[in-house]
This record gives structure tokens, C-alpha cells and sequence, in this order.
């Protein structure tokens, strides 16, 4: 396999984004998991999966993500022992843990902390009260916020941005999704998301990568909680370029950055790792 000679250079530090669980306390209107027949459903066998990643040629950083990754019954055991294999360890999370908890996560992560990025789900929580406590844990660890852009919540983004940034906190906007794409906003709409920073602060709401070497599928992959791993999101979704099973032996990763294939790119990881080329998305 060739790397093409507009490829990335290649990434120092690698990425899995580990999907540990299904288990989730909210059910958000807008949330690409809420079809999911069974949301109790989480890794069991941890010992492996801690083995796996912590063998994984090269160095890492395994970010956490659900469901509600603190829902796992031995989340913060998992953490320790990632953190432990020296690997850089971040979560996704709604915040919706008890403030120990929290500090826990900051404690287990600090020889190399990783980012706690915590999503603002309005139709569950107030955002004072959510922003405030995610000033708590910044006193202890690095972290952003998030929060999907709804139709019904985007003309209060500015002043949720703002809000936030009174603290000291980023809050970073999500295009909503349906049927696996963005939704159909109105060039207005747009124009607000991208005054707000587009996806993820990428400046753009629904990048189109296709026909770009990304490292994803080398540098970068998913795994649910049942080990399986593909290259990216939008792999995942469609169940398409498929890498193997993490637990059993049967995964295998690519040697250089191949071509992108997906018209519509949600993985901002690699986006902002500079493990593709944004340049003109």
C-alpha cells in the first residue's frame, strides 16, 4: 500500500475513539443512538481491551464515549488502567457523573491528561448549572463543551457561546443529524453555524473529504463495545471498511493513509489532528 504524495504526514500520536457502552440516562430528540434496540449493553471483557490498546504499535489516545461512558459499571477501574499502560485517555460525557467521579477521571489522567469534552444536552439540563460544573472540573483537568444545534436552539447559541465564555469555557457547536447526515438548513441557518465556528469549531458544517489520503484506518479508528473496529465514523455507519475485532486478534491496521471514500465527514479527529487535508473543505 502506497502513501500518496499529498498525504499528511504521518500522525505521532494515534487515536481510537471507543464507543465502551450503550448505556445512556438521557433520550435527546436528536441523538444518532436513540433507534438502538438495547441501550444496556457495555464491554465486558475490559482486561483485553485494556491489553489491546495498550499494545497497539506506536502512542495513543483512547477517548472514551457511549452511551454515557460513566454509566459503565467500571469505567473509572478502566481509565486507571489505560492511563496506567501509559496511554493518553480523554471521555465524551453528558457530565451528568457526580462530581467525584469527576475528580476521579482528572486524578487517573494527570501524568498525561487527556480532554474531558462534555456534551450540553438543553433538553435535560439547565446551562448555568452544567456550565458551572464543568468550571468545577476545569480547575482540575483540560475540557470544552458541546451542544448539538437543533432549529429550535440555534438562535440561543450566541448567547449560550457567551455564557460560557464568561467562565473560561469553549462551547463548540454540532450540526444536528438524521438519517446519519446533516440536517437540511436553510442557507440562513448556515450562514449562523458557521459564524459560530461550524462543526466542532472546524469552521465548516458538513466537510466533504472524499477523495483525500486520510490516516483513519491507520492512525485512527472506532470500536464499540464489542471490540469491533472500523476506520471511521461514516465507515461504522454503513458498516463498510471494516478492520477486524480488537478482542480477538482479527484486527488489522493500515500501513499508510488511504483514500477517502465518504461525501460527508463527521470524524473531527482526524480533521483537527491534521491526519487529512482541510485546506479547502
Amino acid at each position: 500500500m502506497t502513501t500518496s504524495p499529498s498525504s499528511p504526514r504521518y500522525p505521532l500520536q494515534g487515536v481510537v475513539s471507543w464507543n465502551m457502552n450503550t448505556t445512556c440516562g438521557y433520550r435527546c430528540s436528536y441523538c444518532t443512538q436513540r433507534f438502538v434496540d438495547d441501550r444496556t449493553q457495555w464491554a465486558r471483557d475490559l482486561p483485553r481491551f485494556v491489553e489491546a490498546f495498550t499494545t497497539l504499535a506506536g502512542d495513543w489516545e483512547i477517548k472514551l464515549s457511549g452511551g454515557e461512558p460513566f454509566a459503565h459499571p467500571r469505567f473509572i477501574q478502566t481509565v486507571r488502567e489505560l492511563a496506567s499502560g501509559g496511554l493518553r485517555v480523554s471521555v465524551v460525557t453528558n457530565l451528568s457523573a457526580s462530581q467525584d467521579k469527576l475528580a476521579a477521571f482528572a486524578q487517573a489522567t494527570a501524568a498525561r491528561p487527556g480532554v474531558l469534552s462534555a456534551s450540553l444536552h438543553l433538553e435535560h439540563v439547565q446551562p448555568v448549572a452544567f456550565r458551572d460544573k464543568l468550571a468545577r472540573f476545569a480547575k482540575l483537568g483540560r475540557c470544552h463543551a458541546t451542544t448539538v444545534a437543533t432549529r429550535a436552539v440555534l438562535p440561543r447559541l450566541p448567547a449560550l457561546v457567551a455564557l460560557f465564555a464568561e467562565a473560561g469555557l469553549e462551547l463548540r457547536i454540532q450540526p444536528e443529524k438524521q438519517d446519519r447526515d446533516v440536517i437540511d438548513y436553510t442557507p440562513a441557518e448556515r450562514v449562523a453555524l458557521l459564524a459560530l465556528g461550524g462543526h466542532n469549531g472546524t469552521g465548516v458544517v458538513d466537510p466533504d473529504l472524499s477523495g483525500r489520503p486520510c490516516w483513519a484506518g491507520s492512525r485512527y479508528f472506532i470500536v464499540d463495545h464489542r471490540g469491533q473496529a472500523w476506520r471511521c465514523y461514516p465507515a461504522r455507519r454503513r458498516r463498510r471498511e471494516f478492520l477486524g475485532n480488537v478482542l480477538d486478534g482479527s484486527l488489522r491496521l493500515r500501513d499508510a493513509a488511504t483514500v477517502c471514500p465518504y461525501a460527508y465527514c463527521n470524524c473531527t479527529v482526524p480533521q483537527q489532528r491534521g491526519m487529512v487535508d482541510t485546506s479547502t473543505a
